[in-house]
């Protein structure tokens, strides 16, 4: 009788903790939702007539690419608050929010605003100052507080929501906010730790303008100069008024007249402290990761300051945008081939003091990157603190020069010039170009395929163990001249390949010159990018190639000089900076072009303080007009060479 006694006292302990525990739950569900009321009803209450009306971009989530960011948050509908599965999201490509589908038609038009001026070219500015612009949003990292309380934004009991500024990113809670808001008091908006790099809304001038329609769909195709229109302006309107159906454009091609919006950049009231940064975003560098970076860099930075490149936009249109605006830094979102197209597009632009450019590796091999200390790829950066870090990093980064090559190719006796092109990093003949040339015409077929950076090196590694089987350029010594500083030099008889190096970083970071193996190469120098001299080295086919990128062996130096003449007596792949084709028999002359102001990671020793402290006392000794800015290059140009 004592065991079953003590079975039944047991049993009603259980089933009375589980009532417990279940009052508790729900106790606790009910308080969540009491809250949840209490804080809805003080949300609804915020007069959205105070915030400048930009409607969102809405889009289907429907890449990897893009769910990247979003994954990282705690996704509630931004309309009806309640919790979204990731096979149904509506998300705003400017601001971040994200809704149901469903909700996201009746959302408010609290959209990031991109301009806060409005004119027909006066000189009224509806905002005198900038207030914070306040958007809701979940927030799920502990460490972030309220701007007015000073307490942790974040519940134990769950997820709520919160107000968060879309300029400076500074979160505050409902009650706060309601407090406030009661006591009819503003708070001014600084733009937060990246102010110095975003152009602020009140420097950008919306205009309404009526034309006869020539753009279908009401997008401004291209850009003039102080205008953005093209890309950004289709972005900032509403998807329902920039997605007509065919019958409604069929109406309104009969020479209607439409208002449609441009923006004006102010360049004058940045202010001498400013150093606005414009970002350029190829998507099919590397790993694709386009779409996510613009979203984050749209919800970090005025999204008038990101472009996105493509084969019908360049980079010349951002750069025209931005032209007279001081102290602007570039950065360029792609790889080693990316940064030379917009190398050539600041160069085109004829700036008196060109524009310093940072890189944000996001392709295959991102050997410029390396060497500037920006990282490797994506990973390395997410690894680094992510794309805030890397922006901070950005306003504390030092200018050094980059030597930019000339390769001339012409007729094989060299009298009649077929093609230009310009070279930053390396020059590669041979066996290294044909596995590049393979991997391009794979991506260019199937680009689903080369979807991150890791399964990139494992495609490469493959092509090449292909031609350790066949040797295709057995003969190469023998069909190939070289010629450095106007005396020729021998080709090894082992040779599948020769590269001309400008930089310490080949096809993802392997070192070819190698600086600090002195003792048995005494006759030539350390190699530098901003020397004016190239080097040049001889590779015994794929496995020595792959021995390379595993650091089993070295390359074999050759030369080292100022004017590089090489012939083709045969039909070889050639790459420069990654970028590879299949030329017949030519003479290509490599010289000196120029040199490209670059912005690199200041390093933790003095030196790399010392770097970044100049630059901007250089850039303060402009503003207050101390120098001009042809000797403020010079000085720039001296400096980076006294410091490397």
């Amino acid at each position: 009788m004592r065991m079953e006694e003590r079975l039944v006292t047991i049993s009603c302990l259980i089933i009375t903790s589980i009532l417990g525990l279940l009052l508790l739950i729900i106790a606790h569900t009910a308080f969540q939702w009491r809250i949840r009321n209490i804080r809805t009803k003080a949300i609804a209450k915020y007069p959205k007539k105070r915030t400048p009306i930009s409607p969102h971009t809405w889009t289907t989530l429907h890449s990897s690419s893009s769910s990247s960011f979003l994954l990282g948050r705690t996704l509630n509908c931004s309309v009806c608050f309640r919790s979204i599965p990731m096979s149904f999201i509506h998300y705003c490509t400017i601001c971040g929010a994200s809704a149901h589908k469903a909700c996201s038609s009746n959302s408010h038009n609290d959209c990031k605003s991109v301009s806060m001026n409005i004119g027909n070219g006066s000189n009224n500015n509806d905002y005198v100052t900038l207030t914070h612009q306040w958007a809701l949003r979940w927030r799920s990292h502990k460490d972030e507080t309220c701007l007015y309380c000073e307490e942790t934004c974040n519940s134990n009991g769950g997820s709520f929501p919160v107000w968060c500024c879309l300029w400076c990113q500074r979160l505050v809670h409902i009650e706060c906010h309601g407090r406030r808001r009661r006591r009819r008091r503003r708070s001014m908006c600084d733009l937060g730790a990246f102010r110095r790099m975003i152009v602020s809304p009140l420097c950008v001038r919306e205009i309404i303008l009526e034309k006869k329609d020539e753009c279908g769909g009401g997008v401004v195709s291209s850009i003039i100069t102080h205008e953005i229109a093209s890309s950004v302006c289709g972005s900032i309107r509403n998807q329902s008024k920039k997605c007509r159906n065919e019958e409604e454009e069929e109406e309104e091609d009969d020479g209607s007249i439409r208002k449609y919006q441009k923006y004006e950049l102010m360049s004058g009231d940045l202010g001498g402290e400013a150093r606005p940064l414009l970002v350029f975003i190829n998507k099919k560098s590397g790993a694709q990761s386009g779409d996510s970076l613009r979203l984050r860099l749209n919800v970090l930075l005025n999204p008038l300051q990101v472009f996105e490149l493509s084969s019908k936009e360049g980079p010349e249109v951002g750069l025209q945008v931005f032209k007279k605006v001081p102290h602007l830094r570039v950065l360029v979102c792609g790889g080693d081939g990316t940064v030379g197209w917009v190398l050539n597009a600041i160069e085109k632009q004829d700036f008196e003091c060109p524009p310093p450019v940072a890189i944000l590796p996001a392709g295959t091999g991102n050997d410029l990157s390396r060497v500037l200390s920006w990282g490797s790829g994506l990973s390395s950066v997410e690894k680094q603190g992510g794309l805030t870090t890397f922006l901070d990093h950005i306003q504390n980064a030092a200018v050094t020069m980059l030597d930019r090559w000339k390769v001339t190719i012409s007729n094989p006796q060299g009298n009649l010039i077929q093609l230009v092109k310009f070279m930053n990093n390396y020059l590669g003949i041979g066996c290294d170009a044909k596995v590049a040339l393979e991997i391009h015409n794979q991506r260019e077929e199937n680009p689903h395929k080369f979807y991150n950076q890791f399964m990139n090196k494992v495609l490469y590694a493959r092509e090449g163990a292909k031609g350790i089987i066949d040797r295709t350029f057995a003969d190469f010594p023998w069909e190939i001249r070289l010629e450095v500083d106007g005396i020729e030099i021998e080709v090894p008889e082992d040779a599948e390949g020769i590269v001309v190096a400008n930089m310490g970083s080949y096809m993802g970071g392997v070192d070819l010159w190698q600086n600090e193996d002195e003792d048995d190469y005494d006759t030539f120098e350390p190699q530098s990018m901003q020397d004016r001299v190239l080097e040049v080295v001889s590779i015994s086919g794929t496995w020595h190639l792959g021995k390379l990128q595993v650091g089993l062996s070295r390359a074999q130096r050759l030369a080292q000089g100022k004017q590089i003449k090489i012939q083709l007596f045969a039909s070889f792949p050639v790459q420069i900076d990654g970028e590879p084709w299949f030329q017949q028999p030519c003479t290509l002359s490599i010289t000196h072009h120029n040199q490209a102001f670059m912005l690199k990671r200041a390093a933790e020793e003095p030196i790399g303080h010392a770097s970044a402290i100049i630059t901007e006392v250089l850039e303060s000794a402009e503003t207050n007009q101390v120098i001009n800015a042809s000797q403020k290059r010079a000085l720039l140009q001296e400096m980076a060479l006294r410091l490397s």
